[in-house]
């Protein structure tokens, strides 16, 4: 009756950081999947969830993530509006955030979106000065480099 099979409710776990990480790193909380509260250490058959300790590596800050997230959600919104379309029909064009960061000023910045939205026929300055906005304060992503 039950259609929670073996892997039913498992949590991936990355590796734990390396030595000289600066500490035992964050630390995740992972539920046991319905029918397993006697697995584990001492087989306890507590009332409520059971949950075992684990460890993560973190690349990114989550709280940078999310406003990256917000903010490509917001581009997206915009250049709907932009180009009075569809999200599936915008021409393709990169707005790369961390191309834009890498910048030295605000006015280069919004010359080099004003040259990616070229082909757009309504006035872009709104969009520009928003996403300049929105940017302003904004770490890079980049991936670390492997050794």
């Amino acid at each position: 009756m039950a259609d929670s099979g073996p892997a039913g409710g498992a949590a991936l776990a990355a590796p734990a950081p390396g030595p000289g990480s600066g500490g035992p790193g964050p630390r995740v909380y992972f539920q046991n999947p319905p029918g397993a509260a006697g697995e584990g250490p001492g087989g306890a058959d507590d009332e409520g969830p059971v949950r075992r300790q684990g460890k993560v590596t973190v690349k990114y800050d989550r709280k940078e993530l999310r406003k990256r997230l917000n903010l490509e959600e917001w581009i997206l919104e915009q250049l709907t509006r932009l180009y009075n379309c569809q999200e599936e029909e915008i021409p393709e064009l990169e707005i790369d955030v961390d191309e834009l960061l890498d910048m030295e000023s605000d006015d280069t910045r919004a010359a080099r979106v004003k040259e990616l939205l070229v082909d757009c026929y309504k006035p872009t300055e709104a969009f520009i000065s928003g996403l300049l906005d929105k940017i302003r304060g904004m770490q890079k992503l980049s991936t670390p480099q492997k050794k």
